[in-house]
C-alpha cells in the first residue's frame, strides 16, 4: 500500500501523523511512504530522517495525498484539505466529526474511508489510541490551569499547592477517565485538594484506590456538582462519550456558583466541550473570561508538546496502520472488530452509530456499507 503523512495546518499544531521509525516499519513491510516536506519538524524530525527510513519526501500535501492509498494525520482535515478527500482513499486520524456537521458532511460527500482514532476499541471496550491524548491533555490541563489562575491572566491569584499556614487550592474533576485519572494525578502531586465526580461507581473506587484516600471522590449528583464547583479554584471538565457530543456538565446558570476568578478547563473542547459555555480557543490566545471565569478550551491541548505527544500517538496507532496496510480496510476489519469501530464513514455512508445519532443521520452498519 502506498501511506502518505502531510504537515498539519491547524493552528497551532506541531503533530505528525507518522514519525520515521513508523515510516521504516511501512517499508520494511513492503509498502511505500510518502512524507510532505517539513511535516515532521514541529515534532523534531527532519526530512532526512524520514529519507533514510525509506520514505519519499515531497513538496506539497496536495502531491502526498494523490499518490497515496491511506494517508495519516493527527487532526481532522480542515476545509483547505477537503478537495483531496475522494473515494479511494483511507483517511486514518482523529476525525471527533460529532463536534460539527461541515466537516462530517464533507467526509460523506467525498465517499472517504474515514478511520477514526478515538473510536477504535480495545477488547475491553477502552480507547487505546485516544487514551495517549488523553493522558497528556489531562496532565496538562493541570499545569495550564495553574498558570491561569494567575493573577496577571485573569485567575484568581491562587497557587494550587499554597504553602505553610495558608490553605491549598481546590480542584475539581468531572469525569474520571482517562484524562480525569491524569488530572487528578497531577493536581494531588501539586499539592492541591482534589475532588474528582463522576457518574460510574467502579470508576471512583479505582481512583479511591489509586490514590490512597489523597482525594475526595463524589458521585455527580447536582447537589454534589454544584457544592464542588461553588468551593473549587480550578475546574477540569473531562466527560467523554465516544463518538458522541460531549454532554454540558456544566451549564451557563453554574457560573454563578464559581469563586471570582476560578478557571475553567474544557478538555472535551474537541468533541463540542462539556461547558456550556465552551468554545474553542488556540494557544496563541488560550483563554477568555466569561461569567468571571477563565476559560482555558484549547481544541489541540497535546499540540504543545509534540514531540511527546507525537511518540506517544505513534505508539498507539501504528500496528493498527500496518494491518490496515497488510490486509486493505475491509478484511482488516473483517478479523478485527476492534478496528472497525473506527470506520466512522465509508463510500458516502456514515458507519458510526453515535455520529449519526449526533447529527440527526441515518446509520448504516460497516458490513452493510
Amino acid at each position: 500500500m502506498r501511506i502518505g503523512t502531510v504537515t498539519e495546518i491547524k493552528k497551532h499544531e506541531y503533530r505528525v501523523g507518522l514519525t520515521p521509525d513508523g515510516a521504516r516499519a511501512f517499508t520494511e513491510a513492503g509498502h511505500r511512504v510518502y512524507a510532505q516536506a517539513g511535516a515532521g519538524l514541529g515534532s523534531g524530525f527532519t526530512d532526512e530522517e524520514y529519507a533514510a527510513r525509506g520514505a519519499l519526501i515531497l513538496p506539497s500535501a496536495a502531491e502526498v495525498f494523490e499518490k497515496s492509498q491511506m494517508v495519516i494525520k493527527v487532526k481532522e482535515p480542515l476545509p483547505e484539505e477537503y478537495p483531496y478527500l475522494r473515494e479511494d482513499l483511507i483517511l486514518y486520524t482523529y476525525l471527533h466529526l460529532a463536534a460539527g456537521w461541515e466537516l462530517t458532511e464533507a467526509m460523506l460527500r467525498s465517499g472517504v474511508r474515514g478511520v477514526a482514532f478515538e473510536t477504535i476499541t480495545d477488547r475491553r471496550g477502552g480507547l487505546p489510541c485516544l487514551r495517549p491524548m488523553s493522558e497528556i491533555a489531562g496532565r496538562l490541563s493541570v499545569q495550564e490551569g495553574a498558570k491561569y489562575l494567575e493573577k496577571p491572566f485573569g485567575g484568581a491569584g491562587v497557587l494550587l499547592g499554597g504553602v505553610p499556614g495558608v490553605e491549598r487550592g481546590r480542584v475539581a474533576v468531572i469525569g474520571c477517565g482517562a484524562a480525569g485519572a491524569n488530572a487528578c494525578r497531577v493536581a494531588v502531586g501539586m499539592g492541591a485538594e482534589v475532588t474528582a465526580l463522576d457518574v460510574n461507581p467502579e470508576r471512583l473506587a479505582y481512583l479511591d484506590d489509586l490514590f490512597g484516600g489523597r482525594i475526595t471522590t463524589l458521585y455527580n449528583s447536582p447537589g454534589n456538582l454544584e457544592k464542588t464547583l461553588a468551593d473549587a479554584d480550578l475546574v477540569i471538565g473531562a466527560v467523554l462519550v465516544a463518538g458522541l457530543a460531549a454532554p454540558k456538565v456544566v451549564r451557563r446558570e453554574h457560573l454563578g456558583l464559581l469563586k471570582p476568578g476560578a478557571v475553567l478547563v474544557d478538555i472535551a473542547i474537541d468533541q463540542g466541550g462539556c461547558f456550556e459555555t465552551s468554545r474553542v480557543t488556540y494557544h496563541d490566545d488560550p483563554v477568555y473570561i466569561e461569567g468571571g471565569a477563565v476559560h482555558y478550551c484549547v481544541g489541540n491541548m497535546p499540540g504543545a508538546v509534540p514531540r511527546t505527544s507525537t511518540l506517544a500517538l505513534a505508539n498507539a496507532t501504528l500496528g493498527f496502520g500496518l494491518r490496515i496496510a497488510e490486509l486493505g480496510l475491509e478484511e482488516a476489519c473483517r478479523r478485527d472488530p476492534c478496528l472497525a469501530a473506527g470506520v466512522n464513514t465509508y463510500a458516502g455512508k456514515c458507519t458510526c452509530e453515535n455520529v449519526a445519532l449526533s447529527h440527526k443521520i441515518a446509520y448504516t452498519p460497516l458490513a452493510e456499507a
